[in-house]
């Protein structure tokens, strides 16, 4: 076994472009294993391929992005891992699917990962009050870490009144709780049960989880989740703004500000804008792999006490019934996953917990918040789901309550519209 430095785990890291690894750790009188799904050692189907690549087409031209990187993983079919485009609308640099990038919310999921750990090791209590462990937020007295992590503390989000920031001072290093603050000034809705998507609360929750356990943000996600799980290229950077970059090799991500036609640079980021809410890297490899051991809640010691997915709320009052969230997810019909944005990346992950299907994307243009790598996450997953079964595999019984053209019109209708920069 390989050993990595770390206070609880060690990890065998995997660098294949393919899910199926096999992870164990060991320390004091613990252990953890994983074994994912198995998967085909292949390239899925032509056709399948096809009809994939035509969406990532789609969605690139619809999003102004310059570039895509996804990966498809269908356990009884084969995979797709690809990129494409340039790392800017020049098209002097291609982009390649080994450049890292911002993974925006699914953050939140790595968020909640480490308050189950915490709680499973008796250093935090689910229904712990807020201001238990952060200062300053005494209006949340009835406010609990579960709320925090389930998004039903009725907080608003810090968005709309921080993103024009973002994008002038992204090398501006934020307070959590000040960041937060934009959000929880806002009117809140009923808490505990009404779902409300709000980065202000998995702020407070990364606090929270910093204080209970003496540990920095980094330090737990490192600790509970990237070690544990293999993933070399996946960390919460330091403040300092850099781009979203392990090991130097990053795709650009832009933004249109007020005109897309202009976009503004943003790759060079402070990830204290994102936090424990969106401030993550990560490559598109161990994104995938990551959303396949995620949505089996394969980092649970006991998945059962309490179920973290098992009583999502509607996403809004007008959701289809198949979509809804909880646990730092959304569950979008058998799967489970996350998509968000954050300046310069819109980025989207999903995983069906019993077969081990699993989506990943990323755009580097974040001009139209998460709409399109969401919609196109659904798209990729409408059509790859129908890929036939590889010889001598059998396709489980497995759909979608939606269709690849639904997601595909939507992409076409949620188009940008450039406009020209002014003529000065």
């Amino acid at each position: 076994m390989q050993h990595l430095s770390s206070r609880r785990w060690r990890a065998v890291a995997a660098t294949a472009a393919v899910i199926g690894l096999v992870l164990t750790g060991c320390s004091s009188g613990e252990t953890f294993t994983y074994t994912p799904p198995a998967q085909v050692d292949g390239a899925l189907p032509d056709d399948t391929v096809a009809a994939m690549q035509e969406a990532v087409d789609s969605a690139v031209a619809a999003s102004g992005a310059s570039g895509a990187i996804v990966g498809v993983w269908v356990p009884w079919s084969g995979t797709w891992v690809t990129a494409t485009g340039t790392q800017d609308r020049d098209g002097a640099t291609p982009v390649d699917t080994d450049m890292s990038f911002r993974i925006a919310d699914v953050t939140r999921l790595m968020t909640c990962d480490v308050l189950y750990a915490l709680v499973d090791e008796g250093t935090v209590e689910l229904d712990a009050k807020v201001p238990k462990y952060v200062s300053g937020v005494a209006d949340m007295q009835d406010i609990t870490l579960l709320d925090l992590c389930n998004g039903t503390s009725g907080a608003g989000s810090s968005e709309a009144v921080a993103k024009n920031a973002w994008l002038n001072t992204p090398e501006r290093v934020w307070a959590p709780l000040e960041l937060a603050g934009y959000g929880l000034g806002i009117t809140r809705v009923a808490a505990h049960t009404t779902y409300r998507d709000s980065d202000s609360g998995y702020l407070l929750l990364g606090m929270a989880l910093e204080r209970a356990s003496g540990m920095t943000a980094s330090e737990l996600i490192a600790e509970y989740v990237t070690e544990p799980l293999g993933l070399p290229d996946t960390s919460l950077p330091g403040v300092k703004a850099d781009p979203p970059s392990m090991n130097g090799h990053f795709i650009n991500g832009v933004t249109g500000g007020y005109t897309c036609a202009a976009p503004v640079d943003i790759t060079a980021l402070s990830s204290s804008a994102g936090f424990t809410d969106s401030g993550v890297v990560s490559t598109i490899t161990d994104l995938g792999r990551y959303a396949q051991a995620e949505a089996a809640q394969v980092l649970r010691k006991d998945k059962d006490k309490p179920n973290r997915f098992g009583a999502p709320l509607p996403v809004a009052a007008d959701a289809a019934s198949w979509y809804q969230a909880t646990g730092g997810a959304y569950l979008v019909g058998s799967m489970v996953g996350q998509h968000g944005w954050t300046p310069g990346y819109a980025t989207a992950a999903y995983s069906d917990p019993t077969t081990g299907f699993t989506v990943a994307v990323v755009l580097n243009d974040s001009t139209a918040g998460a709409t399109f790598a969401q919609y196109l996450s659904w798209e990729l997953a409408a059509i790859a789901s129908k890929a036939p079964a590889a010889s001598g595999e059998t396709a489980p019984e497995f759909g979608l309550p939606f269709t690849a053209g639904q997601y595909h019109q939507a992409i076409l209708d949620a188009a940008l519209v450039c406009v020209e920069p002014p003529v000065e």
